[in-house]
């Protein structure tokens, strides 16, 4: 069995923290079993790991979290590329053609489709493990696990299977799905022995390759990614799921929960405070995460939030966290950036009235990592060393360089750094706002730029 983590969307809900570069799944607000902060992707990937499944499992993302992907799981782990964000549908789509082309899975190898974030107990992927005998042995088009609610949530999509097994391993024949009933209609549900969706799915891969083929639609990777911007933006479970003939559920009596809102990530943070400040004694049920370096101080008030990070400052009572989606402004672009190497916090953005522009940065790269061979367009940069060392390369000509030093990038100059250990500075970058900077590669990698730039004796 091949087991595929959707790793998609931009967690809107856990802003100013999450953003279009930074999603909710790479917040390290988790603590692990050796007291490391750690995201949900690296807690459910480490379970993953754990379990055995770890060498039959890709992740499929979008082309703005590769970085982040390989910064927090490593570049060994595979992913599946996803061109532009659209919906689940088109995503699992994709992920099929790759897997049936590219990597040449047979049609009737199992897949299994999990979402990224879920907050399980380890046992949860001895279940996942069932879905393929599962999908043999009932000869479903889908199986599905259902997690046994522990209270009457409208949050929560609900399985309502039939009575009695369905074929083997004590899975049940699905009835039905509710989407987020009222608590009223989810009593009710829970007592004709209804489970909550929690989005896990498995099939034949030939069964979505043949709805696929179907729709007329190629199960060619490249061709079917060419073509993914005509894709229709719709979820698996509308455009799938939902037309099944024969679905079949396995139930999961376990811990679980889906971390989408600030009062429910909080209800699993080992601590009431990440940051600099304070929270006095007669606060109660009370969160703070602060990202950058001004002490937050919260005095006398319960049950609330306050996350504070480049991007913006939420200050939100728990019960009510949900609705900051309907508040929001989006389309400031991310203040805050994980970059493979390190990362980017931007300090400043002005533009002026004699039509210039300038972006203050203070940029990171981690010890042995380094930047493409680069150049910019239409910015020129100013960069101050603040801490570390590094080897600095600007149109082949070579330097080290470390604290106090000031270097001037020109427009279409190429550069590129490598740390010797972590490395900060402060980057001043600047130009004229009618035209648009764009930043050209000429190598990805040091030991490329190297090969080409540098003559061996």
């Amino acid at each position: 069995m091949k087991l595929v983590l959707l790793s998609g969307g931009s967690g809107k809900r856990l802003w100013p923290l999450s953003n279009d570069s930074r999603s909710k799944q790479f917040l390290k607000v988790l603590e692990n079993e050796e007291k490391e902060m750690v995201s949900m992707v690296q807690r459910v990937w480490g379970q993953i790991e754990r379990s055995g499944l770890g060498a039959s499992t890709f992740v499929a993302t979008g082309k703005s979290q590769i970085e982040m992907m390989h910064s927090q799981l490593g570049p060994h782990v595979p992913l599946i590329i996803e061109p532009e964000r659209r919906d689940t549908f088109p995503a699992i789509a994709l992920t099929a053609a790759y897997l049936y082309s590219f990597i040449g899975v047979d049609p009737d190898e199992v897949i299994a489709i999990l979402p990224v974030d879920p907050f399980v107990e380890n046992r949860f992927f001895d279940t996942v493990k069932q879905l393929e005998e599962i999908v043999s042995a009932t000869r479903a088009d889908l199986a599905l696990i259902g997690v046994q609610p522990t209270y009457p949530s409208s949050k929560y999509g609900y399985i309502i299977p039939e009575s009695g097994e369905d074929s083997s391993g004590g899975s049940l024949k699905v009835s039905h799905f509710r989407e987020k009933p009222q608590e009223e209609e989810a009593k009710n549900l829970i007592a004709q022995g209804a489970l909550w969706n929690c989005g896990v799915f498995a099939f034949r891969l030939g069964y979505l390759i043949d709805i696929l083929s179907g729709q007329g639609l190629p199960v060619n990777y490249e061709e079917l990614s060419e073509q993914y911007d005509q894709l229709p933006k719709i979820s698996f479970d509308y455009e799938v799921v939902e037309k099944a003939a024969h679905i079949t559920v396995v139930p999961y009596e376990g811990y679980w929960k889906d971390l989408g809102t600030w009062n429910t990530l909080t209800e699993e943070m080992k601590n009431n405070q990440i940051g600099r400040g304070t929270i006095s004694g007669d606060c109660s049920n009370t969160h703070l995460i602060n990202e950058i370096d001004i002490p937050v101080s919260i005095i006398g008030l319960s049950d609330i939030v306050v996350a504070v990070s480049p991007d913006g400052i939420l200050v939100t009572d728990k019960s009510e966290s949900p609705r900051i989606k309907d508040y929001i402004d989006y389309n400031q672009g991310p203040m805050y950036e994980e970059r493979q190497w390190g990362w980017v916090r931007i300090l400043d953005d002005q533009s002026y009235e004699d039509g210039r522009c300038a972006v203050t940065k203070r940029v990171c790269i981690l010890g042995g990592k380094s930047l493409s061979y680069r150049m910019h367009t239409s910015r020129e940069e100013v960069w101050t060393i603040i801490k570390g060392e590094a080897e600095f390369v600007q149109n082949g000509n070579f330097m080290l360089i470390g604290p106090g030093n000031v270097l001037h990038i020109p427009m279409k100059t190429l550069h590129t750094l490598r740390a010797s250990a972590d490395l900060e500075m402060i980057v001043v970058q600047s130009g004229q706002v009618r035209e648009p900077n764009r930043m050209l590669e000429l190598y990805p990698t040091w030991d490329e730029m190297s090969q080409h730039c540098f003559k061996t004796s």
